[in-house]
């Protein structure tokens, strides 16, 4: 029976550009790593390591040699304090309110480009900060 998600595996030419991001503007924390014979990083949150980056020489030139994340998500709390770190990073956002559900989401895009969502609850957004 699956109990959760364990992690997300990104594979990424830009790797530091990567760990910054993931750190500073999502808040996780860069944390301990398996000595694997290849480069990368493993990111916490909640003391779990939920992002695990891998360093690859260049981006593959073949779209069909790896498969591609459409989206990870993560819950969250600090809608604001989030929101607030994303804009100053220089990042765009799409807000959305998840119909019938009490879940608000910011849609965010890595340096890579891989779509990701931070779920709150929607009784810590402004109902005007969402479409």
């Amino acid at each position: 029976m699956i109990e959760g998600l364990d992690h997300i595996n990104i594979r990424t030419h830009r790797l530091d550009d990567m760990v910054a991001w993931y750190c500073e503007v999502l808040g996780f924390e860069n944390g301990p790593r398996p000595d694997f014979p290849f480069p990368g990083a493993w990111l916490y949150a909640g003391g779990a390591a939920l992002v695990h980056l891998v360093g690859v020489a260049a981006e593959p030139t073949d779209p069909g040699q790896d498969l591609r994340l459409e989206h990870g998500a993560f819950r969250a709390k600090g809608y604001a304090e989030m929101k607030q770190r994303i804009l100053a990073s220089g990042g765009r956002i799409n807000v959305v309110k998840v119909p019938g559900f009490p879940i608000v989401q910011i849609n965010v895009w890595d340096p890579d480009g891989n779509h990701l969502h931070i779920d709150f609850h929607s009784d810590e957004v402004d109902p005007a900060d969402y479409s």
